[in-house]
């Protein structure tokens, strides 16, 4: 009797103890390993063309003809404009006259000099008419000089008649038609073309920036350096799929606002950018080689400290403080705190306390290469 009582009691004791121990918690959990970092950030700008030229007459006069399709492909040195060229005509036709009798002029002072050279040395003549001789040669000389000059301007002036373009581009639609009365002092241009097969896209960023850009990206910020490489998105986020460089930063800040202009050059063959549009640069801002990372979901924050569940050898958790990098793709890099390696909580948190024993299994992430390419936040 004595021994069944006692069996009774030690069965009860350790169905107790077995109840009294709680079932490990379930947990997804994520080993850390060191991966290739980028931290880039995207910054609005606005695009601007590589080379704007605006159509100016170089003569005043009449438009005959407009020779170009609006909104075309031009090459450097097309013809745009045609100005009525006949009075340029005539007056090149003028230049030349006076040019001729100019020069007839100097042929008739250069004979009667030197019909009166021998004269003079044989004291036929006096040396002052030798010498009033000689000037009226030089003065029609210079009368032929001057002639000349005046005979080129007018050809010149009868070359800008048909109005040309200075650059290769994009023509913009004519502001002046046929019949119209172009003049030198015009404040409106013809037209305007710029050239979009590269483009400028011009960023405004504040000092603080570019200085920490400047260290964590050392020379390539330099004059003189290949750049920074850059990539194109839309305002949506969306890749262009265009890469450019860095060209330069500005000079002087803007004492309103703190910023200062980066300017990024980019290929633009297919005329995808145009001047004027609101796009995104995405600039890289750091470089880790081997970087830890965790989910955001797996960093817990409390009195400004955070901090981690990490699981131990004996399957219990522990929660570590860190220190937090950037956040990138919805994950965080950790600075400090984490080693390669371990075991970090990221599903199950809820129900987790110091020292509670845990069943892990491993945590499968929904997107798949997260870190490449990502915008920091």
């Amino acid at each position: 009797m004595g021994l069944c009582l006692c069996a009774l009691i030690l069965g009860g004791c350790d169905s107790a103890q077995q109840e009294a121990q709680p079932e490990p918690v379930q947990v997804s959990v994520m080993a850390l390993t060191p991966q290739t970092l980028e931290v880039s950030e995207d910054l609005p700008g606005r695009v601007a063309a590589l080379r704007t030229a605006e159509i100016r007459p170089q003569v005043s006069g009449i438009v005959q003809r407009r020779l170009f399709e609006q909104g075309a492909d031009i090459q450097a040195g097309a013809a745009l404009f045609e100005i009525d060229a006949a009075p340029f005509k005539a007056e090149v036709q003028t230049a030349a006259a006076a040019l001729e009798r100019a020069q007839a002029v100097l042929a008739r002072a250069r004979i009667q000099a030197e019909r009166l050279q021998p004269l003079v040395r044989a004291e036929a003549i006096s040396q002052q008419v030798y010498d009033d001789a000689a000037s009226q040669r030089e003065q029609a000389a210079a009368d032929v000089a001057q002639a000349e000059a005046v005979l080129a301007r007018k050809r010149l002036d009868l070359k800008f008649a048909t109005v040309s373009a200075p650059i290769a581009g994009r023509v913009d639609q004519a502001q002046v038609s046929e019949g119209a009365l172009v003049a030198t002092t015009d404040t409106t241009p013809m037209a305007t073309v710029q050239q979009i097969d590269q483009v400028y896209i011009d960023v405004r960023e504040s000092a603080s920036s570019l200085e920490r850009w400047r260290h964590a990206l050392g020379s390539r910020l330099a004059p003189g350096a290949n750049g920074v490489p850059v990539q194109v998105l839309d305002s949506s986020g969306t890749a262009y799929g265009l890469s450019g460089r860095i060209l330069f930063s500005g000079i002087s800040v803007d004492a309103g606002t703190g910023n200062l202009l980066l300017r990024v050059q980019v290929d633009n063959p297919n005329h995808q950018l145009l001047p004027g549009m609101y796009v995104l640069a995405r600039v890289p801002r750091a470089h880790y080689a081997d970087a830890l990372s965790v989910p955001q979901q797996a960093v817990l924050r409390r009195d400004g400290q955070a901090s981690v569940w990490v699981v131990d050898a004996s399957e219990r958790v522990q929660r570590v403080p860190v220190e937090l990098g950037e956040l990138v793709a919805r994950r965080y890099r950790i600075a400090s705190g984490l080693s390669a390696g371990q075991r970090v909580v990221i599903e199950g948190l809820e129900r987790l306390e110091e020292g509670v024993a845990v069943n892990a299994r491993a945590w499968q992430s929904a997107t798949a290469g997260e870190l490449a390419g990502s915008p920091a936040r």
